[in-house]
């Protein structure tokens, strides 16, 4: 039986198919239309998941979509009635999309798919909770989903045992954790959906001075870890923006503008957010547990992608074991809405191990066989030399250890933000300059960003005060004392990005300026390819650890296709490209012919 899973028309559109309970293929529809965060209705990734299983719309069971757009509906114009005349810009500007597409989603399934069969609906936070649950590896386990807003619920708690789960509580609209990090991320002059990774990445620099004012002022927070917004401060019911002037007087002075520098106040600003959302996480995770016994917690919305958080549930929580869906975001709904219906809607039974989740580890994506890509490479030109797996691996190594940067480009690609050794850039960890140098030459984006080590599961204790999996970059832990370079009194009299500078420990290339790292657990039964590159990386420079982090540019979606790959290598200061057995050196390549203005065709986030 083949379920097909669909989430579009808000932000990150994918596609997703179960067929006979297992997760054959997904993917975001920004991969393949190079827009990101495309929220159109996902045409392309459908294609892909029929075409990687061999099969038409026609052998298709039930289209599911992974949220109920009349509920939203129903929100939208009860919100507009409350706070009317007020919201009549943004009613106005969200109808034309509502009349042409949200309100008619079983006419646009059957019009842009040609699909004439069941078509079903899940809400917003079981599509959430469902991709959080069911390819867990936990038989029973307790649930938590904090996003923006779904229909009305904005965060759920909940139980799955077997093959169904049960939502026990939640906290409805307007009052959304979500909502007030992406106030906090509008504020300091970042884009909403899409640059709250950024306020997570800038709080380190900061102090957590704001953080008693967001608890006497925006958050009446529970010991339950319940609470209510003060909606006073807020625009985002009945305006165009995220805050008003009245949360600009209460964080000393008005919004950053984007792209303009970052002062002292924005990361204050970041650092006092991120540890209200944390005490709030922790709250809740303590709560589920008293309530639900439960050694398991699995976690799925955007607000689940705040690695920092996950990483203090983790280690401060009542929790023996987390797991949290990679695709955590709007787009894992599309994968949720699927096994929705396979367990709960058909009462499927569920078979899992306790150990290893249901995910494949999220490398359901597009692949290329060897053809393919040379194919695709003599199309463009490329200079290639092909290796055989013998000696691939410590090729590569042997370019890393010269503090070369790599694009590494192998099998499918990954389902979710985060590139996770099939679709990244990889480097040396250990060198002091290679941050800097990703960030400025390579990815284009702002220099406090911090990268992910991805390193031998195995050898992880070597290196954090961490011993768990975490193949999905979604947790982060301190590196190692005996790892960390003592800082001088000098160095620690230093503020804000100045501290930026300063090597912190013997793999400083991946070690924030909190001694922090997001790390990624790289096993040999879940990627291969990858792990067998730092096992070879380790072999010639006594280190398990590689730096790795998307394969894009700042703006752009992570590449998908061998012709994508090659595109972004040229446009930036990468120094080799690797695409299956396929390695191609920067000053090999023919000279690249560019559109003018390139980067002006990707929106900034």
């Amino acid at each position: 039986m083949n379920i097909l899973g669909i989430s579009a028309f808000y932000h990150d559109s994918a596609a997703c198919l179960v067929t006979d309970g297992d997760i054959r293929a997904a993917a975001q529809e920004e991969r393949f239309t190079r827009k990101k965060h495309d929220f159109s209705f996902p045409k392309n990734a459908v294609q892909y998941c029929l075409d990687s299983q061999g099969i038409k719309i026609t052998d298709v069971d039930y289209v599911v979509f992974y949220d109920k757009p009349v509920l939203k509906f129903e929100r939208l114009l009860e919100t507009y009635l409350t706070t009317a005349p007020k919201g009549f810009t943004s009613y106005a500007k969200a109808m034309p999309l509502w009349l042409k597409h949200k309100l008619w989603i079983p006419d646009t399934i059957k019009t842009e798919l040609g699909y004439e069969g069941e078509i079903l609906f899940t809400e917003h936070h079981q599509s959430h909770a469902g991709s959080a649950f069911y390819p867990s590896p936990f038989k029973d386990a307790a649930i938590l989903t904090i996003d923006g807003v779904g229909e009305w619920t904005t965060n759920s708690l909940g139980v799955g045992n077997g093959n169904t789960f049960s939502i026990t509580k939640d906290i409805k609209f307007p009052h959304s954790l979500g909502l007030l990090y992406s106030a906090f991320t509008y504020f300091t002059g970042f884009k909403v959906n899409s640059g709250e990774y950024k306020v997570m990445g800038l709080a380190p620099y900061g102090e957590p001075k704001y953080a008693q004012t967001i608890y006497d002022n925006l958050l009446d927070l529970k010991e339950d870890g319940s609470f209510h917004l003060n909606l006073k401060y807020f625009n985002y019911m009945s305006g165009l923006t995220m805050t008003n002037e009245h949360f600009a007087e209460l964080f000393d002075g008005p919004r950053r503008k984007p792209e303009t520098p970052l002062a002292q106040r924005e990361m204050d600003l970041a650092r006092s957010i991120q540890e209200v959302v944390e005490e709030v996480m922790l709250r809740q995770s303590r709560f589920l547990h008293k309530e639900t016994g439960l050694d398991n917690l699995c976690l799925a919305g955007g607000v689940a992608l705040n690695c920092v958080g996950n990483g203090r549930v983790l280690r401060e929580g009542p929790f023996k074991n987390l797991w949290i869906q990679p695709a955590a975001g709007d787009a894992g709904g599309a994968l949720g809405a699927a096994l929705c219906v396979w367990y709960g809607y058909l009462n499927n039974e569920r078979k899992t191990d306790g150990k290893k989740d249901l995910q494949h580890a999220s490398l359901i994506g597009p692949s290329y066989k060897d053809n393919e890509i040379e194919e695709q490479l003599k199309e463009i030109g490329a200079v290639y030399k092909r290796f055989d797996d013998t000696h691939l691996y410590d090729a590569v190594a042997d370019i890393l250890s010269e503090e070369k940067v790599i694009g590494w480009f192998q099998g499918r690609m990954e389902f979710g933000p985060r590139a996770l050794g099939n679709r990244s850039i990889i480097g040396d960890p250990r060198s002091s300059e290679m941050q800097t140098k990703m960030n400025l030459k390579i990815k284009y984006r702002e220099s406090f960003r911090p990268f992910a080590p991805a390193v031998l599961r195995e050898d992880v204790s070597e290196y954090f005060e961490h011993d768990t999996d975490s193949p999905y970059m979604l947790l982060v832990a301190p590196v190692k004392e005996s790892r960390r370079k003592e800082m001088t009194e000098e160095q620690q009299k230093l503020f804000g990005i100045a501290k930026l500078k300063i090597p912190r420990s013997d793999i400083p290339a991946v070690t924030h300026v909190d001694y922090s790292a997001r790390i990624q657990t790289v096993s040999e039964d879940q990627n291969k390819p990858f792990y067998e590159l730092l096992k070879a990386f380790k072999q010639k420079t006594d280190c398990s650890v590689l730096v790795n982090t998307s394969f894009n540019v700042r703006g752009e979606p992570i590449v998908c296709t061998p012709k994508d790959a090659y595109t972004c290598f040229m446009r930036t200061e990468m120094d080799y490209l690797v695409v299956g057995n396929y390695v191609m050196k920067k000053e090999d390549q023919p000279k690249w012919q560019e559109k003018e203005n390139w980067r002006e065709t990707f929106e900034l986030d």
